[in-house]
């Protein structure tokens, strides 16, 4: 392998002890700078340590920028992962440091330091990497015209629902308006029940009952089809290895070379075999 490749192993892959290694190194790089963030608004911990968390944020910062120049140059196509969507938000959660150094207005400063709490995503981003978190995500993506589609039929029995218990309650019960009706129809159906207005009438009470009784099924028929999914996904047992031609990362366990682009995904064993 090239020295590209072994970075890229490293990097964008798991499956390795390197690549675990640089994953977890990563996540607490990563939580430390969420703390840091979050201590950082707190004014006598401002105040008392203000110079350290600039150190300590400049230190982290340097190593993000590190990481993601690595990231570029790793790969191939590295326009493939700077417009990906974790490549938008790795750049994001970057910048805001270095443009304080420019912009030093107070209000600004408020803002940048907002902005870094984007690298939160930095922890699904890692999810991506490890095989548990690629089957959630492709179970998740397989499962939502379903799930689209049942919560269509939610809102139109929401609609219906409120409809109904306006015309039942009306305006004296706190059913001032349909909209209002079906606001009290979805807070009933998601089970928060904030109990601002309620039913008095025997036939809205009893309306309600059994919108009460649907509520279960919101919280069910999402976990049942996203459940259903992830059983299938297990069955295809994905990995996590990237392809370093293409950035395809969709491949099934064992899987020597690219669907995509047809790519070597272990230089090693053809090292090997190639010896042998």
């Amino acid at each position: 392998m090239t020295w590209k490749e072994k970075l890229h192993e490293v990097i964008y892959e798991a499956d390795t002890k390197a690549g675990k290694l640089f994953d977890v190194i990563l996540l607490i790089v990563i939580i430390i700078s969420l703390v840091l963030v979050m201590l950082d608004s707190v004014d006598y911990l401002y105040e008392a340590y203000h110079d350290w968390f600039v150190i300590a944020e400049w230190v982290i910062t340097i190593f993000f920028t590190i990481e993601y120049a690595l990231r570029i140059i790793s790969i191939k196509k590295p326009s493939k992962y700077i417009f990906s969507f974790y490549g938008i938000i790795d750049f994001l959660s970057t910048i805001p440091l270095y443009i304080s150094l420019v912009f030093a207005g107070s209000g600004a400063l408020l803002t940048l330091r907002a902005l870094r709490l984007l690298r939160v995503f930095r922890v699904l981003k890692l999810a991506k990497f490890t095989g548990a978190g690629a089957k959630i995500s492709v179970a998740i993506n397989n499962s939502l015209p379903k799930i689209l589609t049942f919560l269509y039929s939610v809102i139109i029995v929401s609609f219906i629902a409120g409809a109904i218990m306006y015309m039942v309650e009306g305006p004296e019960h706190g059913f001032t308006s349909i909209p209002r009706s079906i606001y009290w129809t979805i807070v009933t159906l998601t089970t928060v029940g904030y109990g601002d207005i309620h039913p008095v009438t025997p036939i809205g009470q009893f309306v309600a009952s059994i919108i009460m009784m649907m509520g279960y099924g919101v919280i069910a028929v999402p976990t049942g089809i996203v459940s259903a999914e992830m059983v299938k996904e297990e069955r295809l047992h994905n990995n996590t290895q990237d392809c370093f031609n293409c950035g395809e990362n969709k491949h099934q366990n064992h899987a020597e070379y690219c669907h995509a682009c047809g790519y070597s995904l272990n230089k090693k064993k053809d090292k090997k075999k190639k010896t042998k």
